[in-house]
């Protein structure tokens, strides 16, 4: 595949590193000029500095690693310029009627939005709420207090408890990971935010309740190895996903 990669950060140092065997980076581009050059001659792709010549050069994938603001601003222009877009960012599809729109935008120009797992194991079988709804949905996210903004919490701390569209307004940085199991789900899962001083890693448990029977996942994440903001298995879910695309065979739900 010949990708385009929208942000040059450690996500995309990482797809460059560990993604040759299946994608070809052919073009890049990120707000700030000097770190998409040095990914461009790191990796041998060409660097663009305007966006719009970025979004019109020859490649079928656009892997976006930029931010929520990224993917507002360009989703719909690069599916108009007939690519396909891995949104990293989910949390700009928390946004109904934008994703509506873009929904609309990928069906009228024969394309497709792909969202990778993420930091959380286990979206792909949430898929079945779509067909058969769930009782039970809950997401129960903990973090260390400084990762909430919290510096006085001396215990495990329930500091929210509410439906993902609420902690998305009041946790903004919870939001990738709520809106990731809403798509999947197709429905609005119940969200609890802990903070707890003997955690130093970020952690997801994902309940659920059913026709099927029930689940409960807990993912506790480790950070990436070149930037502790970033979920290494956030990282190593977009290899993933661009592994599947290149291979003919399809795991999973």
């Amino acid at each position: 595949m010949r990708i385009g990669l929208l942000g040059c950060g450690n996500i995309a140092g990482i797809i460059a590193s560990r993604g040759e065997a299946v994608a070809e980076i052919v073009a890049c581009h990120d707000k700030r000029s000097d770190r998409s050059e040095r990914y461009a001659e790191r990796t041998g792709a060409k660097h663009y500095s305007d966006i719009g010549a970025f979004l019109a050069a020859v490649f079928s994938l656009l892997v976006e690693a930029a931010s929520v603001v990224a993917v507002r601003d360009h989703l719909n222009d690069a599916l108009f310029r007939a690519k396909d877009v891995v949104v990293l960012s989910v949390g700009a599809l928390a946004d109904s009627p934008f994703l509506a729109n873009a929904r609309k935008a990928a069906a009228a120009n024969g394309r497709r939005i792909y969202v990778p797992s993420g930091a959380v194991f286990g979206l792909d079988n949430l898929k079945v709420a779509r067909i058969s709804r769930f009782d039970r949905l809950l997401l129960r996210s903990t973090k260390p207090p400084r990762a909430l903004g919290i510096s006085d919490c001396a215990t495990r701390t329930c500091v929210f408890r509410g439906p993902a569209s609420e902690a998305v307004r009041r946790y903004p940085r919870n939001i990738n990971v709520s809106a990731a199991v809403a798509l999947a789900a197709g429905m609005e899962p119940q969200v609890e935010i802990w903070a707890d001083p003997a955690v130093s890693s970020n952690q997801h448990e994902i309940e659920a309740q059913g026709e099927f029977g029930k689940v409960a996942i807990r993912t506790d994440n480790l950070p990436s190895p070149d930037n502790p903001a970033t979920s290494y298995l956030a990282a190593l879910s977009v290899l993933t996903l661009l592994h599947d695309l290149a291979d003919p065979v399809t795991v999973g739900t």
